[in-house]
């Protein structure tokens, strides 16, 4: 029994996106993002390709810009932290925050991003929608 050569390939989130970018697709859904394909997707998303979504986890809007921010540091990619949060800011227009309760999924907020000040290193973003939690 042989294996093929391509099954010895290894796959990669890069080379699936590079495959799809090579249609020009009007809309990319990306799934979860965990680690160093965050920067293939910010790549993406400062190309043009700005019909994208994709998912990270995280409790807030506001934590899932940092870990997006953390993923990307980990893809040891030589662009420094304020260059990447710029990009960052650049790149994503709203985040939208999704709770998941037993039996049922709900927006819980949504921020608009606005831009990057690199001096205060803070994002200026915009709270659109906030769900207030009623205590059970």
């Amino acid at each position: 029994m042989g294996t093929s050569p391509r099954q010895n390939k290894a796959r990669t989130v890069p080379h699936p996106i590079r495959a799809t970018l090579r249609h020009r697709p009007d809309r990319i859904l990306l799934g979860e993002i965990r680690g160093a394909e965050a920067f293939d997707l910010l790549q993406l998303l400062n190309t043009g390709h700005s019909g994208t979504i994709s998912t990270v986890h995280a409790n807030s809007a506001l934590q899932a810009i940092n870990r997006f921010t953390s993923c990307v540091l980990q893809s040891n990619v030589e662009l420094p932290y304020r260059a990447i949060k710029s990009n960052i800011a650049d790149s994503l227009h709203v985040v939208i925050q999704i709770k998941r309760r037993p039996g049922r999924r709900y927006v819980s907020e949504v921020l608009e991003i606005n831009k990057y000040d690199p001096d205060a290193d803070l994002f200026d973003y915009c709270a659109i929608y906030q769900r207030q939690e009623t205590p059970v």
